[in-house]
């Protein structure tokens, strides 16, 4: 989940240290779009026998700048070009992280990377989500932070101790894990550098002349190659560290050597190729700005002593809403925006409603991605991933059915919860997917949102509610850039059929548009209506022109605009079946569930809590409605079944909710007595 690298450069190579400096600022620079939470960089210093850590709540890019920072850098670049120095100090070794932060907060610098443990320095992308049961099953180590990557180090220590080369401890290591490895480590006592992943998103690049490089994807490395001029050489490569393997260099005689994590174990010929181990010096960094958690605990929320308390402040007004007139054949309530009920009391939805999960032959399916298949071992193409059930499906259809070869791609905008990072990581790591991240600058995202939130409550209206969640629609954006990047040309989403929300614009206006074919495409002359709609609300409240603006004009036209080519939809071609899905989730991949509702649905999706409630409140339905009376008219299930559902799945998620409200800095109590103070659509 987040950005790594590293580089190691030999005197004998002949490059000058002011190159060594802007290859270290081009890999870092790039490395911060995949997270800039927080990050850090460790720079061995072979003639003081130590290891150098940098690391805080920082973007990579400041960091690099600070004056010790770069006079360390220079000092050992230097040092390493010198005709005058002999020995291991010939060579320049650096490795960074730019960091998404998962669990552990940023806050302490014990659980920002790089991570030291044991003698062991350690930078880490993915996640471990079988932690707790590695500590329980290794009780001879000690926990003392709260980063997963920690139990890693110690593992790979314990095994080091007990007579395994660095291979073969890194092996059996990550082989215990569960989640996502791609990670690479310094070692106190060992002239050495390992990396290594369980998951592919790891890369190497080398001149073989002296020059080597790791990063997170390869694009980094082809943009460093081609900003160092290093692809004239013609012994230049860049390969990507496949899945269930990794290298050890040996920063003494310069040497790169590939394993296997299935290959046979090795005892080590030595323990420790050094006098006496490095000293490893850790030097928190600050830029001096004011401190948020960027990560919350849903669990640690709901057992907080308030939580009774405030809990207590939702409504759930079901008398109230059961008495709502709905259609005798789907769900929806008389407050659903331009519905009608006929004679027999079936709503206009229903009458005017074409059946969607009705797809196309599979084998049409195998034949469209045919010409995109490639056989040079490379991408085939790019399942866009949110960590959601149905692009989890995709993803696992792609590379266990259509046998693709799939890159995995999510962009964080900041709402994209713990629980979906966690799930991402289960998948990717059982699948060997490489998974690339994009984050956005989150903190600004979240206060985009914040200041929506504001001005929709100073005059609330439900056609606004969906500017919550606007940022998010670069996804679109993302994948295509990532698309090109990779030299891809097909991508395949998961976007389930029946999950059509047309009340969201019916709140703005917009009449329904019953033969669309996409559940998302607006047509010029609906586009028309809704820009006119929403300029008249934000003429009346001026709290909507706000820092916002461009990123929500920027989402919707990557979003809306843009065309989108050799873009095909999964369940155009396979019918969209929840049992299975849900089948597939929780048994074969151990999702995680959220505590505070028993549906897996947008779980992962730390907005929809928040406007579900509003819509449930305000209007009496929410997505749930929706979503349950398109499985009614499909013949999936019955309206009884339906209506059982969405009692249970309405009821407000407290602990989501406060989790939503606290990582935008609202106040809780305060947001929910005014989302309760509005007036509602029914009596």
């Amino acid at each position: 989940m987040c950005g790594i690298f590293g580089l190691v450069v030999h005197k004998d190579a002949g490059y000058e240290h002011a190159f060594i400096k802007k290859s270290l600022r081009i890999l870092a620079q790039l490395s911060e779009s995949r997270g800039r939470d927080s990050s850090g960089l460790v720079f061995r210093n072979e003639p003081e026998k130590e290891f150098l850590v940098f690391k805080g709540p920082v973007y990579l890019s400041c960091l690099l700048k600070r004056k010790e920072v770069g006079a360390l850098t220079d000092h050992l670049a230097e040092s390493s070009c010198s005709n005058q120095t002999i020995g291991p100090q010939n060579i320049f070794a650096v490795m960074g992280h730019s960091r998404l932060v998962t669990n552990g907060s940023q806050l302490n610098d014990a659980n920002n990377q790089p991570v030291v443990k044991d003698g062991v320095i350690g930078i880490h992308n993915g996640i471990i989500v079988n932690e707790d049961e590695l500590w329980s099953h290794h009780p001879e180590m000690q926990k003392t932070c709260d980063i997963d990557t920690e139990v890693m180090l110690a593992l790979i220590r314990a095994h080091i101790r007990a007579g395994w080369d660095v291979a073969t401890a890194i092996s059996k290591t990550v082989k215990e894990i569960f989640g996502t490895v791609a990670a690479a480590f310094f070692f106190d006592d060992l002239n050495k550098l390992a990396i290594a992943t369980n998951n592919g998103s790891l890369y190497v690049l080398t001149d073989e002349s002296g020059f080597f490089a790791f990063a997170s994807e390869e694009y980094f490395l082809r943009r460093l190659a081609q900003a160092m001029h290093l692809d004239t050489n013609e012994k230049f490569w860049i390969r990507q560290v496949a899945p269930g393997k990794g290298f050890v260099f040996d920063l003494e005689h310069f040497r790169l050597q590939e394993f296997s994590f299935s290959s046979e174990d090795r005892r080590s010929t030595v323990h420790s190729n050094r006098d006496m181990p490095c000293r490893i010096v850790v030097q928190s960094v600050s830029d001096g700005r004011p401190q948020r958690e960027l990560v919350l605990d849903p669990a640690r929320i709901a057992a907080h002593p308030k939580a009774l308390s405030e809990a207590a402040l939702l409504e759930f007004n079901i008398d109230r809403i059961e008495s709502l007139r709905r259609c005798t054949r789907c769900l929806l309530p008389e407050t659903f925006p331009f519905i009608e009920y006929d004679e027999q009391g079936v709503c206009n939805y229903c009458n005017n409603y074409i059946v969607k999960n009705k797809p196309k032959p599979s084998e049409e399916l195998f034949d469209l991605v045919k010409p995109y298949r490639r056989s040079d071992g490379g991408y085939d193409c790019i399942i866009p991933y949110s960590g959601g059930r149905d692009s989890t499906f995709t993803l696992h259809f792609a590379k266990t059915v259509l046998k693709l070869n799939p890159l995995a791609f999510t962009y964080d905008w900041g709402m994209v919860n713990d629980l979906a990072r966690r799930n991402i990581a289960r998948v990717c790591g059982k699948l060997g997917v490489e998974n690339i991240i994009v984050s956005a600058d989150i903190a600004w995202k979240r206060e985009n949102i914040r200041k929506n939130i504001l001005a929709w409550l100073e005059k609330p209206h439900l056609g606004m509610v969906p500017l919550f969640m606007a940022g998010d629609k670069y996804f679109f954006y993302y994948t295509d850039k990532i698309k090109k990047q990779n030299g891809l040309r097909l991508n395949v989403w998961g976007i389930n059929p029946l999950e059509n929300t047309e009340f969201k614009v019916g709140f703005l206006g917009v009449p329904p548009d019953h033969h669309k074919k996409r559940i998302y495409s607006l047509s010029a002359k609906r586009q028309t209506r809704l820009f006119f709609n929403m300029q008249k609300i934000i003429r009346d409240n001026p709290r909507y022109l706000n820092s916002s603006v461009w990123d929500t004009i920027g989402s919707f036209i990557a979003r809306s605009i843009v065309p989108h080519r050799d873009y095909y939809h999964l369940f155009d071609y396979y019918r969209w079946d929840e049992n299975e899905i849900e089948k597939l989730v929780r048994e074969e991949y151990q999702w995680e569930t959220a505590i505070d509702t028993q549906t897996t649905w947008r779980i992962g999706d730390g907005t929809a809590p928040f406007y579900n409630y509003i819509y449930y409140t305000v209007a009496g339905f929410s997505e749930y409605d929706t979503f349950r009376s398109n499985q009614i008219r499909e013949g999936m299930m019955s309206r009884e079944e339906g209506m059982r559902l969405v009692m249970l799945e309405n009821r407000p998620r407290y602990a989501s909710i406060k989790w939503y409200t606290d990582i935008l800095n609202l106040d809780f109590p305060s947001i929910i007595k005014q989302i309760n103070s509005i007036p509602k659509l029914y009596s």
